[in-house]
C-alpha cells in the first residue's frame, strides 16, 4: 500500500491534547489513511465510528459526556468517519477533548460546509486540520521510479490521481464518470441552498471547459440563465466540497493588474474530464496545454500542503493580456511559474519583471516538472 504524505505529519500530533480534523473529499482515501494509523499503532485501543451509519450518527448527537464515556469506554483513540453528518458536531467534539484530554478524537469530514462552520468558535485553539488531497505524483514515486512515472503521465492528466482510479487503471473511464455524477454531487446535494442539481450539472460542465482561463461570474450567470449572486453560491459549495479551488489575481503596483477576475481549476483533472466525456489521449487534444498547467498547479499544491509549506498562491494579468500562469508568495519572496506542455520559445512579460526585479520566473515542461511537484531534490 502507498503510504500517504501526511501520515507521518498526524502521527506527530497524536495525544497533544487536541481534536485531529482531516478534511477531503470523498474516495480520496480519509478512510484508509485513518485504519492505517489505527492498523499500526492502536489496533486494540481503538474505536471507529462511522457517521454514514444513522445509529452513529444518533449516538453521537447532543451527547452528555457520561454517555460518552459510555460509548468511549477505555479506548484510547476515537475515529469518527463522515463527522460533518452529525448535527452540532463541534460541541460534541469540545465535550470530547476537555472530557478526555487524555484520549485522542480523529475526525474526518468531506465537506468543509458543516464540519469547518460547526468546529470553528467550539474549537478554538483545540484542533489541528489537515487536507488530504488525490494521490500526489510525489506519493506515487514510492511504487514508481521517475522513468515510470514520466511514462504514465498522460495516464494520469487524463484520468487523474484518485486511488481507485490509479489502481483499477482498466475501469478508469467507467469509475471516473460514477465518480463524477454521483459522489462529487453527494455531500452538495444535501444543502437546502441548492434547489436544482441540473443547474450544477451545467456549471460544472462550463467550468470544466474554462479550466485555467479566467472565470467572471457576470459571464456564466447569463450563460446558465440565472443571477450572478446563485453562481458565486455554488461556486462556493463546489470549493467547499474540495471538488474545484480558485486562484487569485496578483496585485500590487500597477493600475493595469487584473483585481477582480479569478482562475478556477479542478482539484482532479480525471473528474474534469469525465464531466466533458473527454479521455483522448493528449496527443489528439486541444486543450492539452490547458489541462498541462491544471494538472501541475494541483501537484504544487498538494505539494505545498503535504509538506505544511505556507504559501500564497495567485496568477499575473494585465488588461493588456500580459499574463504569469502561477505565482507564489512566500516569506517575502515572489517565484512566477509558467507551464509549458511543448518545449520551445520562453518569454517572460518585461512588464512583470521590471515591477518585480526580485521576483523569480521557471518554466516548467515535461523534462523538467520533477522538482516543482517533489518527485526529486530541487
Amino acid at each position: 500500500m502507498i503510504q500517504r504524505a501526511l501520515q507521518p505529519r498526524l502521527e506527530a500530533v497524536l495525544f497533544k491534547g487536541k481534536v485531529i480534523i482531516l478534511y477531503g473529499a470523498r474516495q480520496v482515501g480519509k478512510t484508509t489513511l485513518i485504519r492505517a494509523i489505527e492498523k499500526k499503532i492502536f489496533a486494540a485501543d481503538s474505536l471507529y465510528l462511522n457517521c454514514d451509519e444513522p445509529d452513529i450518527r444518533a449516538l453521537l448527537t447532543d451527547v452528555t459526556s457520561t454517555a460518552l464515556k459510555a460509548l468511549i469506554g477505555r479506548k484510547k483513540i476515537i475515529f469518527l468517519d463522515e463527522a460533518q453528518r452529525v448535527k452540532n458536531i463541534g460541541i460534541t467534539l469540545k465535550l470530547a477533548v476537555d472530557n478526555f484530554p487524555e484520549r485522542q478524537f480523529v475526525a474526518t469530514g468531506s465537506s468543509s460546509l458543516d464540519l469547518s462552520n460547526e468546529t470553528n468558535e467550539p474549537l478554538t485553539g483545540r484542533k489541528y486540520e489537515f487536507q488530504l488531497f488525490p494521490f500526489s505524483l510525489a506519493e506515487l514515486r514510492q511504487k514508481y521510479s521517475k522513468l515510470e512515472l514520466h511514462r504514465l503521465l498522460d495516464n494520469r492528466i487524463r484520468l487523474g490521481m484518485y486511488p481507485e482510479i490509479v489502481e483499477k487503471t482498466d475501469e478508469a473511464q467507467v469509475l471516473l464518470k460514477s465518480l463524477a455524477s454521483s459522489y462529487l454531487y453527494k455531500d452538495v446535494l444535501q444543502y437546502q441552498s441548492l434547489k436544482r442539481p441540473e443547474l450544477l450539472e451545467k456549471l460544472l460542465a462550463a467550468l470544466a471547459l474554462q479550466a485555467g482561463s479566467e472565470v467572471s461570474y457576470n459571464e456564466l450567470a447569463g450563460l446558465l440563465g440565472v443571477n450572478k449572486e446563485t453562481v458565486a453560491n455554488y461556486i462556493q459549495l463546489l470549493e467547499k466540497t474540495f471538488v474545484i479551488y480558485r486562484l487569485s489575481p496578483f496585485s500590487r503596483n500597477l493600475r493595469s493588474e487584473l483585481t477582480k477576475l479569478r482562475k478556477i481549476y479542478f482539484y482532479d483533472t480525471g473528474i474534469r474530464n469525465a464531466l466533458i466525456n473527454n479521455f483522448n489521449a493528449l496527443q489528439f487534444r486541444q486543450d492539452v496545454g490547458a489541462l498541462w498547467e491544471n494538472f501541475m498547479i494541483s501537484e504544487r499544491l498538494k505539494y505545498n500542503s503535504n509538506c505544511g509549506n505556507s504559501v500564497n498562491t495567485y496568477f499575473w494579468r494585465t488588461h493588456q493580456q500580459q499574463e504569469i500562469d502561477y505565482l507564489e508568495e512566500q516569506d517575502g519572496g515572489l517565484t512566477a511559474f509558467e507551464f509549458k506542455w511543448k518545449t520551445g520559445k520562453k518569454r517572460v512579460p518585461q512588464l512583470f519583471t521590471t515591477t518585480y526585479p526580485e521576483s523569480r520566473v521557471e518554466f516548467i515542461d515535461r523534462q523538467n516538472y520533477g522538482a516543482f511537484v517533489g518527485i526529486e531534490e530541487e
